[in-house]
């Protein structure tokens, strides 16, 4: 299992350009690491040891692991290591200044509307996310672990960090894997914003506990959605301005996705009247 490194350079959200944040993995090795990044790139060996998992590569460095894994998942058993990406400068783990992860609330499977001071409920396209969580040497499910998964608004905003969502928390969520691997979340369908492949954020962490206390990371990816579907959502009202973005990115030529996306692009089910669910097997 490998472990992930923190990645949140920070930059104005507001246009959604392509900056430092969005170059991938292994861009972001090669800046200066904070502490928790530190705690990441050197704490992999025994953070795998805890999580009953190894990682295929033996007496490399870290960030020549990380590097390999963001060009395509590598190859352990039955099921492909995730790759790992960036986080980017919106995660709200403690990591880049705000963490919702030490707010009582955020342990929950609907994520749809913010909970503490505000009850404000984010607009869309009705999207369940399924994600299974297994052990890459065997399809093992990975049971108890903990997920937490965020993404921006249907007009491409982040909770917390643009201007006009600032004092919303929606959209984020943490949730305890079941015996059979899964986490479930309810949400939106989420934006194409200037610039990136329409995607989810998510990072594991090896329990709830860990995860609310912001500690360290086993992995951090991204799903990405697929062409059809977005093409469908984005032709309803409030997506107009993802029709245009969607139109001038494409998956293979992504800068995050190392791989093309090809290990990170859900399964998709349902359609636009009654929603869809997105589905990713995450091996660790």
């Amino acid at each position: 299992m490998t472990s992930a490194v923190r990645t949140t350079d920070a930059h104005q959200h507001g246009e959604h350009g392509i900056e430092d944040h969005d170059r991938g993995l292994l861009f972001d090795v090669q800046r200066l690491v904070g502490r928790r990044r530190a705690l990441a790139l050197f704490g992999g060996t025994a953070l795998a040891a805890l999580a009953g998992c190894a990682t295929t590569t033996t007496g490399t460095s870290t960030a020549t692991t990380a590097a390999s894994s963001a060009a395509g998942a590598a190859a352990v058993g039955d099921v492909a290591v995730i790759p790992q990406e960036t986080a980017g400068p919106y995660p709200a783990d403690g990591s880049h200044g705000k963490n919702v992860l030490s707010e009582s609330g955020v342990v929950r499977s609907d994520i749809r509307s913010s909970f503490g001071s505000s009850t404000t409920t984010a607009e869309g396209v009705p999207l369940t996310i399924r994600l299974t969580l297994v052990k890459a040497d065997g399809d093992t499910p990975v049971d108890g672990a903990a997920v937490y998964l965020w993404h921006c608004n249907r007009d491409g905003q982040y909770s917390m960090y643009d201007r006009a969502v600032t004092d919303e928390n929606y959209l984020r969520g943490v949730q305890a894997s079941a015996a059979d691997g899964t986490v479930t979340f309810t949400s939106v369908f989420p934006a194409c914003y200037s610039g990136r492949w329409p995607h989810i954020h998510f990072e594991v962490y090896t329990s709830v506990d860990e995860a609310t206390a912001a500690g360290q990371i086993l992995s951090t990816s991204q799903l990405a959605l697929p062409m059809d579907t977005c093409s469908a959502v984005y032709a309803t009202t409030g997506y107009e301005q993802s029709v245009s973005n969607l139109a001038r990115v494409s998956l293979a030529r992504d800068m995050v996705f190392g791989d093309g996306g090809v290990s990170q692009l859900a399964t998709m089910t349902g359609d636009v009247s009654g929603g869809y669910t997105a589905a990713l097997t995450v091996g660790l």
